[in-house]
């Protein structure tokens, strides 16, 4: 089974949305408040290429979506 990470922030709508649809379509996953966790912002920002823009989906340690249906929170330093 794989291992998948949602990063995003707790004011992001476009976070819940996914978080939601993940949920429905019953995904096991890890979540990380990007603006709580540093370090999780830094393994993020790593994985992406410096991309700042959550909800990002990440799966085995390979981003495979940024953003939820076009849109997304760009989050700060």
């Amino acid at each position: 089974m794989s291992k998948v990470e949602l990063f995003g922030t707790g004011t992001c709508e476009h976070t819940q949305e996914m978080r939601e649809w993940l949920e429905w379509r019953g995904v096991e996953f890890v979540e990380y408040d990007v603006e709580q966790d540093a370090a999780a912002r830094a393994r993020m920002i790593g994985l992406a290429g410096g991309q700042r823009l959550v909800p990002m989906l990440v799966e085995d340690g390979t981003v495979v979506q940024v953003g939820w249906q076009g849109r997304g929170c760009v989050i700060g330093t």
